[in-house]
């Protein structure tokens, strides 16, 4: 039986995806004073996205059966695409943070973190209990 599932490589990737994510908003925070800052955002949802393969097109085309199945879901190498937001109000100093925002940001990625860690409790309980059963 295998353990480590794409549902529990997907938990794992929204976790450290998140982790990115809370490390720009505290970025952003920190330099909501900072002339000439401008706001971060991390591309976390295409990421993955791209990793579950929703769309299926992350996989190759094979006419044989002997051809090997690349792509699927590459958990491992998950970079999310970091970038500078183009919607920010610019202020008098050329900075584009606007605190309340990032605050706010922040307070719905810790929902989203705490909800991930729940569920991956979850899954894994529910493995435990599958591989208990089986003795």
């Amino acid at each position: 039986m295998r353990i480590e599932d794409k549902t529990l490589k997907a938990l794992a990737a929204s976790l450290n995806l998140r982790q990115i994510r809370q490390e720009i908003l505290s970025a952003n925070i920190a330099n909501a004073d900072t002339p000439g800052y401008k706001t971060k955002r991390v591309d976390f949802e295409s990421a993955l996205q791209r990793a579950l393969d929703v769309d299926g097109n992350m996989g190759m085309m094979t006419s044989d059966s002997k051809h090997f199945d690349v792509g699927s879901g590459a958990f491992d190498n998950l970079q999310p695409e970091i970038y500078d937001d183009p919607n920010g109000v610019v202020s008098e100093d050329g900075n584009t943070v606007d605190r309340d925002a990032e605050l706010a940001k922040m307070a719905e990625n810790r929902i989203l973190f705490d909800a991930s860690v729940k569920l991956m409790n979850k899954k894994l309980g529910m493995t435990k209990y599958v591989l208990s059963s089986e003795k």
